[in-house]
């Protein structure tokens, strides 16, 4: 996407490149097939002038998306040349109100998300045509900050695999959660540990390295690779396979206007997922068919693993459902039906 080539989309990068990726690059190159090309322009690394004004005609009238965040002295560019532009879309997959008032998100993710909310999203709010974000539970939140909000579900961006791998006599469970859910994860730590010591064929992968919580990596079977980049995470990812996903989402401000993109994650490596019971995920998966929504319990956590476990057949045929499951509501024409409305309008 050279930006300096006249555009339909001008995307102007803060490094939200897993939001980025998920909820549009895909569709821009599909756009691009069909003569709408997207500039895109990572912020960090250069100043608007680079550009500025001598490749302004390369923008005039295009449409600018923004991903969560934009700093100086972009932000204040982007206000000073409004009128250059066509539409403005500010892209959110998180409550960041909610995560830097939740006590359990790590704290320096807390104060950066104060920072953001403080100082940047009241501007891009007064910037933008229409939010965009992930999910019902966040546009009704949204909503008491901007008059034109739309959700966007979290699209399949890589191919679904066999699973052939539940074959095999050990079972792979996988955590890959970022910093922000260590919260989720510590409440069902005493069920891992459980299974842990009762399954001794069972696996554990929690990719939190060094915060993973250290009554976790104690056990010998749990390994804690370092989290990835994200572009070498879903190359690592694409090749991964599991037998079961974890994904607890405990009730809080800040997980309440999650998106279900972990069932699409889970899906991928070929698993089958241990969920909340409690939107998203009760939105789109059945208990006991492609998937198992799960209680704020930890001993009802440890009956989960232990019947996946204990019923390799139905974990097969669960994490099958699933991946049909994540192929329906990962579908791209969705994305691409949304954003084509946009480019065309």
């Amino acid at each position: 996407m050279k930006p300096y080539l006249p555009c339909r989309w001008l995307v102007l990068s803060d490094g939200a490149h897993p939001t980025e990726d998920i909820y549009f690059s895909d569709v821009a190159k599909w756009l691009s097939s069909r003569g709408y090309r997207s500039a895109y322009v990572d912020t960090r690394e250069i100043s608007p002038w680079r550009y500025w004004p001598w490749q302004g005609y390369a923008w005039h009238r295009a449409n600018v998306l923004v991903t969560r965040s934009l700093k100086e002295p972009w932000l204040g560019w982007l206000e000073r040349h409004r009128e250059w532009f066509g539409e403005i879309y500010y892209l959110l997959d998180d409550d960041l109100l909610a995560a830097a008032r939740d006590l359990s998100v790590p704290e320096e993710y807390r104060l950066r998300m104060r920072d953001l909310v403080c100082n940047i999203q009241p501007r891009l709010f007064a910037l933008a045509d229409e939010v965009v974000v992930c999910s019902e539970a966040l546009a009704t939140v949204t909503r008491h900050h901007h008059s034109r909000v739309s959700v966007l579900t979290p699209s399949l961006i890589s191919e679904l695999p066999d699973h052939d791998h539940h074959r095999r006599i050990r079972r792979d469970i996988g955590f890959h959660g970022t910093r922000a859910h260590i919260g989720d994860l510590e409440a069902i730590t005493s069920a891992i540990q459980a299974v842990h010591e009762h399954y001794p064929q069972s696996d554990f992968e929690i990719m939190l390295g060094d915060n993973t919580p250290d009554s976790l990596k104690a056990l010998e079977r749990v390994e804690c690779p370092t989290a990835l980049k994200w572009r070498e995470f879903l190359d690592y990812q694409r090749g991964r396979r599991l037998h079961i996903g974890l994904a607890p989402l405990w009730p809080s401000a800040f997980n309440r206007g999650k998106s279900w993109i972990k069932v699409l994650d889970i899906a991928v490596m070929g698993g089958v997922g241990i969920y909340s019971a409690r939107s998203p995920y009760s939105d789109v998966v059945t208990d006991g068919q492609d998937g198992l929504l799960v209680e704020d319990d930890p001993l009802a956590w440890q009956s989960a693993l232990e019947r996946l476990l204990d019923y390799p057949s139905d974990t097969e045929r669960m994490a099958k459902a699933a991946g049909k499951t994540a192929a329906d509501i990962g579908n791209a024409v969705q994305a691409q039906e949304f954003w084509w409305q946009r480019t065309k309008g």
